[in-house]
């Protein structure tokens, strides 16, 4: 009787093993096996840290998201579709504009492709591949945008559109200076003006944006996002603009 317990408790501890390693080297394929799930459905793009190189992976987590998870290849050469090519990778995950995105980074040397995840209304959402190009076209941080305050409570964002043509969107952010982000969209337009949606194509701000308040700080943030996600090149280098600027 005492042999049976001792075996029972050895299979029990080996399939508790097992479980664990299934859960850090679980690929994407096998998460999703048996799930109801959405493609595209989360909100992420990736940019490479100005100062020390890593992968910054920006996510939008919606309301009620859980269990939000970072996948990512062993390198960039392979099928970015394939699911079965993504393994999760544990990493921290840290709030950016104080939780209202998420942000995971990563020391890589090599280029790779992403997928962010999360479960959200008994499915699980899945956004598309993110192309990392840390090596090949590091992204660049500079605030190179003219800001016109003629309208008053309205600045007006304009920077130079990509002289290439590989830009697919930009994501502007608005926030106060202690890093509160007060509006999130995005425009096919090299222009963006506080708080005139007219030319706003995705929206991610889900309260009406507060008035702003003569003389207070704030900043503005653009990213220029490719139609891999990976925040885009201008003149063979990529960019990501960061601004502030006093309210009149």
């Amino acid at each position: 009787m005492k042999k049976i317990a001792y075996i029972i408790m050895y299979v029990f501890v080996l399939m508790s093993c097992s479980k664990d390693h299934d859960d850090v080297v679980q690929t994407l394929a096998t998460y999703m096996e048996g799930e109801a799930f959405e493609m595209g459905a989360v909100i992420a793009c990736a940019a490479s840290d100005k100062d020390s190189g890593n992968i910054l992976t920006f996510y939008y987590p919606e309301k009620g998201a859980s269990d939000i998870r970072y996948y990512e290849t062993s390198g960039h050469q392979v099928d970015a579709n394939a699911f079965s090519n993504y393994t999760r990778v544990l990493l921290n995950n840290a709030p950016f504009f104080n939780g209202y995105l998420g942000k995971f980074t990563q020391r890589a040397s090599k280029e790779k492709w992403i997928i962010i995840t999360f479960e959200l209304d008994g499915e699980i959402k899945i956004s598309n591949p993110i192309r990392s190009k840390q090596i090949s076209k590091p992204t660049v941080w500079n605030n190179e945008v003219a800001i016109n305050q003629s309208q008053s409570g309205m600045p007006d964002f304009m920077w130079q559109d990509n002289p290439v043509g590989d830009n697919a969107i930009y994501f502007q952010v608005l926030s106060d200076e202690n890093n509160n982000l007060l509006s999130g969209t995005y425009t096919y337009e090299n222009r963006f003006q506080y708080y005139n949606t007219s030319n706003v194509v995705l929206n991610v701000t889900t309260e009406s944006p507060p008035v702003l308040i003569l003389n207070e700080n704030y900043n503005f943030t653009l990213m220029d996002i490719s139609l891999d996600n990976w925040v885009n090149w201008v003149n063979w280098v990529n960019w990501v603009i960061q601004k502030p600027f006093i309210s009149e």
